[in-house]
């Protein structure tokens, strides 16, 4: 029995690194060879946990194969566009200028139904406010609207904006991240008597804690909703 865990924690951790390896993308946003490399992998990696009289050499060293050229794939399609055009495929432009380009959503064997899902996914239910729409690779719709339709932001209104940076994490589950506070140049001490002026004295209990590019201490505690 110790055998057989033994194998499957192997297998797992090596499966994990390979795939963080590859990146961070979901499922859906995998190109072709990448979803090829992960069924496969998976597939491989079953037969050696399941049965234990296949040599655990057998599943890892085809794992290894497949990482290798993935590895050797993404260097080529970065490389070269010929490589990236015959491994990832290209973006293909399925409305132009308002107009659905028949002959490429046929090349891409997609269906109207499933154009006018993916609009309304994205927020546009009525196609005549979309100018173009790209199919990407990943097989997302990328959707550009129409000028008219396009939501209005400060810029069109010559309205003029302070910065906005990303806000700071200081405190995840009543943990202290201590280098954020002092990416942002500020000490525990000052923290806790922050939070104890807001009435919280245990830090323990604080399940988020974050600051602002305006220096605004924002907290939850943990099962306040």
């Amino acid at each position: 029995m110790l055998i057989v865990v033994a194998r499957a924690l192997i297998l797992y951790i090596l499966i994990v690194v390979i795939m963080r390896m590859m990146g961070k993308r979901q499922v859906g946003q995998l190109q072709p060879s990448e979803l090829v490399v992960a069924i496969l992998i998976a597939d491989l990696a079953a037969v050696p946990m399941q049965d234990k009289d296949i040599p655990l050499l057998n599943g890892v060293v085809p794992i290894l194969v497949l990482m290798a050229a993935e590895v050797v794939a993404s260097f080529l399609t970065v490389r070269s566009e010929v490589a990236r055009s015959v491994i990832s495929g290209r973006p293909s432009i399925i409305i132009s200028g308002g107009k659905i380009v028949w002959n490429e959503l046929q090349e891409a064997r997609i269906s109207l139904d499933d154009l006018l899902e993916q609009l309304r996914m994205k927020g546009y239910p009525d196609i005549s406010d979309v100018e173009f729409a790209v199919l990407e690779t990943s097989g997302e719709v990328s959707v550009i609207p129409k000028s008219q339709r396009r939501p209005v932001c400060p810029a069109d209104l010559g309205i003029d904006t302070s910065y906005e940076g990303l806000p700071v994490t200081l405190v995840v589950d009543g943990k202290v991240r201590k280098n954020n506070l002092r990416l942002v140049n500020l000490t525990e001490e000052w923290l806790r008597s922050e939070l104890a002026a807001k009435g919280v004295t245990d830090i323990n209990r604080v399940g988020l804690a974050s600051l602002n590019t305006e220096g605004q201490l924002f907290y939850q505690l943990m099962g306040d909703e």
